[in-house]
């Protein structure tokens, strides 16, 4: 069969190339055509558009950028009629996919949806479209079931494919000394920052997460450099050899707290399998870092407009993932204001505070245990093939 796929950023297409990978199996015709990134390309078929190209995040840079977002739009309603694919599998990135969506079922493609917008978080609204629009919704987040359940909507859990990544990566990783060696890193206690996958997280959360590094003489700081982010973005904060870095290759610099920094790349799993605490930007980073059960300390910052208009809509009660599927706070949640202080109060807890750092961990084990099996991809690709086989049996 033939499958269109979009995802809009760096953990859609670590999804959909899991996913692909999971379709190939389950359907040893299939053919892929797709939005996405490098991850996807290595499974094969065509990348129509690279998520460099089309992700867009913030208030102010969605009004900049209405024209590429249309311009995009237009692109891939074109190149879908053209190809006529079998299914349209829509990958998170809900402000695009949802359009897609609107357009695509009443013009007679089986709309397919993977990972769910955060409805529950903000504009519930929405689910009146997903009803309308796609054909069946597919979670990866177990709080879901009940929410769309309570709106009449009946969605499936298929598993998280984070734990598939986490513990494929844990069966076979780096030793300590080859991760040191690897990096030029001495050995030391290290603290990972994971600063976000899109650029203006970066630039709101990175320097928050550097302005702390000075006020722990004895730790190592290690940036988890993002796919699909250039070296030199990170090198306006940490003076990182600008432009010499290469995607794979770490460097060394001096962060404005006064203590050295280093950044990798494409190592992030090896990373937090060597750190002590973690200060992770929210999202799917949180779950990942859970799971490798490091203590960690959560934030998230935006532009101020975003930030005045968006806090008047979206009041959840948590927003990192880890406390949304714990229905508790396991892990401490930083908001935009005195980012700064309250990392540095955090991570001094976690790294002092012994029954404070075991209990979060205890939490994370159970954090595992409610996520369920393992083998997502592949479960879900075998509930797309047999819907879609239903679909053509029943015309």
């Amino acid at each position: 069969m033939k499958y269109y796929l979009i995802a809009g950023e760096a953990s859609g297409d670590l999804h959909g190339s899991k996913l692909m990978g999971g379709l190939k199996i389950k359907d040893p015709e299939a053919e892929f055509r797709y939005f996405g990134g490098d991850l996807m390309a290595a499974e094969g078929g065509i990348l129509v558009r690279h998520y460099r190209q089309t992700a867009v995040m913030g208030l102010f840079k969605v009004i900049t950028n209405l024209g590429r977002i249309s311009r995009n739009l237009k692109l891939c309603r074109q190149d879908i009629l053209a190809y006529r694919p079998d299914a349209l599998i829509l990958i998170d990135y809900s402000g695009f996919n949802l359009r897609i969506a609107r357009w695509a079922r009443p013009a007679g493609f089986r709309v397919i949806y993977y990972i769910s917008p955060k409805v529950w978080a903000w504009n519930s609204r929405r689910v009146r479209t997903i009803k309308e629009y796609v054909d069946r919704m597919y979670v990866i987040l177990p709080f879901e079931v009940d929410f769309y359940r309570e709106h009449d909507y009946p969605v499936e859990y298929v598993g998280n494919p984070v734990l598939d990544s986490v513990e494929q990566h844990r069966a076979d990783p780096l030793s300590r000394q080859e991760f040191l060696e690897k990096n030029r890193l001495e050995d030391e206690p290290i603290i990972a920052l994971l600063a976000g996958s899109r650029r203006e997280e970066i630039r709101h959360c990175l320097p928050e997460m550097l302005a702390v590094t000075g006020e722990f003489p004895g730790y190592r700081f290690v940036i988890a450099g993002a796919p699909g982010i250039s070296p030199e973005l990170y090198s306006r904060y940490t003076g990182v050899y600008s432009g010499s870095l290469e995607s794979g290759e770490s460097g060394r610099s001096t962060a404005s707290g006064g203590s050295t920094v280093h950044i990798v790349f494409n190592q992030t799993y090896d990373l937090l399998m060597q750190a002590e605490a973690a200060v992770v930007t929210s999202g799917t980073a949180t779950l990942e870092t859970a799971l490798f059960g490091v203590p960690e300390a959560v934030i998230y910052k935006m532009g101020k407009l975003t930030y005045t208009i968006g806090s008047r809509f979206i009041k959840p009660r948590f927003f990192s993932l880890v406390n949304l599927i714990m229905d508790r706070e396991v892990v401490r949640e930083i908001l935009q204001v005195r980012v700064r202080q309250k990392i540095s109060a955090e991570l001094h807890r976690i790294l002092e505070d012994e029954s404070y750092r075991k209990q979060m961990q205890e939490d994370f084990r159970e954090l595992r245990s409610r996520l369920g099996e393992t083998d997502a991809p592949l479960r879900l690709a075998e509930r797309i093939t047999a819907f879609l086989g239903e679909s053509a049996s029943t015309g």
